[in-house]
């Protein structure tokens, strides 16, 4: 029996968190196009503007932390990932 196709649909998220300078919706709107181009198919990710951090969240299965926080870093902004 090979369950190589329901394994893939069942792989575990990773929940990925970040303290970024990204501060209002002009900035989230400027750096939308390069984090929906990272995150996968079935990958999620958000702004806490609210926050005092100013909160990245996503939820990812490929995607590693460094390649995020290294391109909103190439866009201007800072980004930190929380432990």
């Amino acid at each position: 029996m090979n369950l190589q196709p329901f394994m893939k649909d069942k792989l575990m998220k990773t929940v990925l968190v970040f303290k970024t300078s990204i501060s209002n919706k002009k900035d989230v709107n400027t750096i939308r196009p390069f984090l929906n181009k990272l995150i996968d198919l079935n990958g999620f990710w958000n702004f806490d503007l609210e926050d005092c951090d100013n909160i990245l969240r996503v939820e990812t299965q490929m995607v590693e932390a460094n390649l995020i926080s290294t391109t909103l870093k190439y866009q201007g902004f800072e980004c930190e990932e929380l432990h």
